[in-house]
């Protein structure tokens, strides 16, 4: 039964992530809007579903181990594994104006949440607050952002960086090309573009919910630690939307919108996902090992979160665009962290 069940939650998430792509950029053609910046808001929100119901629930239930370790790992999975599918397969040019953003919100959060571990090593009720404050902010900057990019402005700032993958052309200001790309965006009413996103976003959480719940029951019965299994499987389960987003992204040739759900499903992850669960549980954070005496949290999961975040964000800041050598770096990442939880964790 566990086994049928997983091949429902995965044949869900990939009708899911299909239509709440095609929900998200058919928004994003009709407001004439980046598809950066609808990947770092909209996309990554329905995105983030599993994981702020999976490390909720944890810490109501007493499972910090799973509440920390899921939104940690789910941060590195994304970044190390999906980002970095996505770049070295199809590498792209980026926004970087839009990128700004989510980029600059995930560091100060992320210094702050670093500070906090690094300090007490206890996340209070106040900590889980402060975050949600951060959420709430980047919420308003980004709608801020969204007022302030009318279609033209999009338009040309998109045709300045060279992005193939952004939405719009230069040649749309011709009345024969604006006709063409004025059809191209004809993807049905409003409300249909919703209701795809909606009915998505809730496929997808109901699949991520299967494959977590079955093939954490089939890791468990392996005898994988639950600290291997929140910074590992769970995370790499709660983070199958996004991974089902970035294929379904780079099949349909929307790489900007892959990149833009990665980076803002990250801020979600440290701004959202653990400060709703810090709030509803405070948590210290788990010490199941220690590596040269020190908690092996502290010395192997948060830096290697940092850095996976650097090495995806400065290439595309600096240069424009990613490149498949940044995306293989970031896979050998990955594989050697998951191989250090399993054999050391």
């Amino acid at each position: 039964m566990m086994y049928l069940l997983f091949i429902v939650g995965l044949v869900l998430l990939i009708y899911g992530g299909d239509w709440f792509v095609d929900g998200a950029t058919g928004i994003a053609r009709r407001f004439h809007l980046p598809e950066l910046l609808i990947g770092a808001t909209v996309v990554s929100i329905g995105t983030t579903l599993p994981e702020v119901m999976v490390s909720t629930t944890s810490a109501i239930q007493g499972h910090s181990q799973i509440a920390y370790g899921n939104a940690i790992g789910s941060i590195i999975c994304n970044t190390a594994l999906i980002a970095a599918i996505s770049a070295a397969v199809r590498p792209s040019a980026v926004n970087k104006k839009t990128l700004r953003t989510p980029v600059a919100f995930f560091f100060i959060a992320a210094a702050f949440y670093v500070a906090v571990a690094y300090t007490s090593g206890y996340f209070s009720r106040p900590i889980g607050v402060i975050l949600l404050i951060i959420f709430v902010l980047y919420m308003i900057a980004n709608v801020m952002g969204m007022k302030n990019e009318p279609g033209g402005s999009v338009a040309a700032s998109t045709t300045n960086n060279g992005n193939p993958d952004q939405l719009h052309d230069a040649k749309s200001d011709d009345p024969e090309n604006g006709k063409a790309a004025a059809a191209e965006s004809e993807d049905g009413p409003v409300w249909k573009m919703i209701l795809l996103l909606v009915v998505g976003a809730a496929l997808i959480a109901i699949g991520a919910d299967l494959l977590v719940d079955n093939g954490t029951l089939i890791a468990q019965a392996l005898g994988v630690p639950e600290s291997v299994i929140a910074l590992t499987f769970v995370a790499l389960g709660t983070s199958l939307p996004e991974l089902v987003t970035a294929i379904t992204s780079l099949i349909k040739g929307h790489s900007s919108l892959s990149l833009g759900n990665v980076i803002g499903a990250n801020v979600f992850n440290l701004v959202l996902v653990c400060g709703l669960s810090i709030t509803v549980s405070p948590f210290s954070i788990p010490e199941n090992s220690t590596l040269f005496g020190i908690n092996a949290s502290l010395v192997v999961d948060l830096p290697v979160m940092l850095l996976v975040m650097i090495l995806l964000t400065v290439i595309p800041l600096v240069k424009g665009k990613t490149s498949r050598a940044q995306g293989i770096s970031l896979l050998a990442i990955y594989a050697a962290f998951c191989a250090y939880q399993f054999v050391l964790g």
